[in-house]
């Protein structure tokens, strides 16, 4: 199975991630401070990479393990 990010965008209030092997997950921006924070503009320059996706200019990596975990930002408490 294969759970790699295929593309991710973003509404008002949630990260949505599709992954390859035909989910979607939801995420609260809320658990992820510098995304909620950032101009979409600088949302959308992420990349993804077979365990995850990083913002290079947000200092910001999720992993999809941690995801499908329900973890959110480690950095900060909810």
């Amino acid at each position: 199975m294969n759970i790699s990010p295929k593309s991710v965008r973003f509404d008002e209030n949630y990260l949505w991630v599709d992954l390859f092997d035909g989910r979607t997950l939801g995420v609260p921006l809320g658990w992820f401070p510098r995304l909620m924070n950032a101009p979409k503009n600088e949302l959308e320059k992420c990349e993804l990479s077979t365990r995850g996706i990083h913002w290079d200019s947000l200092d910001e990596d999720i992993s999809i393990d941690g995801l499908l975990a329900g973890l959110g930002d480690l950095t900060h408490k909810r």
